[in-house]
């Protein structure tokens, strides 16, 4: 049945949304964009002030040079050796940050311990699977292509996966988003995530993991968050993990914003700008990877995909402040910018300090030393981690809690 959008309801409606869709224009336009170069550090939205010391944004959308929709490769092995889809992925702008994964589940599957793991199919991770395609959406804003992610059940039995995983091991907190959706047929797991591995694979109970995850057998407007593990040997860990509701009659087959916070002491996530959930239960501690996989296994978590049926995360764009032990800034933050208030997502605003273009040294003392190695000059949230003998962290606490001694490697802020 086809909607008349003449009538005045519509109109009025329309109306609202322009209103509305002004005003925050106007809000956002409050600051002149500038460039990394002039930051010194990058301060985030959301109910507890962060600092960050770097930005990377990773843009998808206009990549018509490099479209290559592929077919899957019908053979175990010769998904893992395929070549990239595209040249791009061999470039200084792709493999200076990220690497495509080629690994396999077989060894795992081979130890029978469903404790580790329960996965039924064979996996295997293929560059093949990760590709650019064009974008064919009604809609301005969308850009001409997207970056596709697919995992695809074979007529051989085996599921072919995608995964990418960042070069860097050294991420300590973070503020990552990315507009993007999930399609495709129920069995499948799509997720942006930290991850730092446990010791040993037996280790499970020891992985530091805050993840976004969709279930593609879950109903369209359900979203995972969880900081794992979500589960041990005596059953699943209720307090680790939030199944959450999309608001608005959102469904993650459209494209959505996503974001993910790790800080000290909790992880947070945001849809559309709301937040949507905090878990402060087991947040991660320690340097972390950044990683983005569509995976199936027959396990019971991903369920089992049907043969021949495919499901894919398509990403426009990623955008990221971050902290990073690797390098490590020093001294005050004079130039504080955002990318949350910008009108030009990728491009950050200089909120307070000096425009390059005045000829001024950076003169506003805001946040302190920044970088995961410092944290001096940021602070925890209430219940949040403050000391420790391997703490590398923020070393103060927000107003109103004071960091109380626990264990040689653990300070709490009370």
């Amino acid at each position: 049945m086809s909607t008349d959008y003449t009538n005045s309801n519509s109109n009025n409606l329309m109306a609202k949304l322009v209103a509305a869709a002004s005003f925050v224009a106007v809000a956002r336009g409050a600051y002149p964009l500038t460039t990394d170069s002039n930051c010194a550090c990058y301060k985030t939205n959301s109910t507890v002030t962060n600092y960050f010391g770097y930005h990377q944004f990773f843009d998808f959308r206009s990549m018509s040079q490099y479209v290559n929709a592929t077919k899957p490769i019908d053979d175990f092995d010769g998904n893992a050796w395929a070549p990239p889809t595209s040249p791009y992925f061999n470039s200084p702008a792709w493999t200076t940050y990220w690497s495509i994964m080629n690994w396999n589940n077989t060894a795992l599957m081979g130890q029978n311990d469903s404790t580790l793991n329960d996965a039924t199919i064979q996996m295997v991770n293929s560059p093949n699977n990760i590709f650019f395609e064009r974008n064919t959406d009604p809609g301005a804003g969308y850009g001409d292509t997207f970056l596709t992610m697919r995992t695809y059940r074979h007529p051989a039995g085996f599921q072919s996966s995608a995964e990418i995983e960042s070069l860097s091991t050294a991420y300590q907190y973070l503020s990552i988003r990315m507009l993007a959706r999930t399609k495709g047929a129920p069995g499948a797991i799509t997720a942006m995530f930290t991850y730092r591995p446990p010791p040993t694979p037996q280790n499970i109970s020891q992985v530091q993991e805050a993840d976004l995850e969709i279930r593609t057998r879950d109903p369209e407007y359900s979203v995972q968050y969880t900081n794992q593990p979500s589960w041990n040997y005596f059953g699943d860990i209720p307090a680790a993990t939030r199944n959450v509701t999309l608001t608005g009659k959102k469904k993650w087959s459209e494209w959505i914003h996503y974001r993910m916070d790790w800080t000290p002491g909790q992880s947070t996530w945001f849809v559309n700008g709301q937040l949507v959930s905090t878990i402060t239960f087991q947040a991660p501690r320690d340097p972390a990877q950044v990683m983005f996989n569509s995976w199936s296994d027959g396990g019971s978590w991903s369920g089992i995909m049907d043969v021949g049926r495919d499901a894919a995360m398509q990403i426009k764009w990623i955008d990221m402040v971050f902290n990073n032990t690797e390098r490590v800034k020093q001294g005050r933050c004079g130039n504080v910018c955002s990318i949350d208030e910008t009108t030009k997502v990728g491009t950050p605003v200089l909120i307070t300090g000096n425009s390059p273009s005045n000829g001024n040294v950076p003169s506003q003392p805001t946040a302190g030393p920044v970088g995961g190695g410092g944290g001096g000059g940021c602070q925890s949230a209430k219940y949040g981690q403050c000391a420790g003998k391997t703490w590398n962290g923020c070393k103060s606490c927000a107003a109103g809690s004071t960091c109380r001694f626990q264990n040689d490697y653990y300070s709490q802020c009370l």
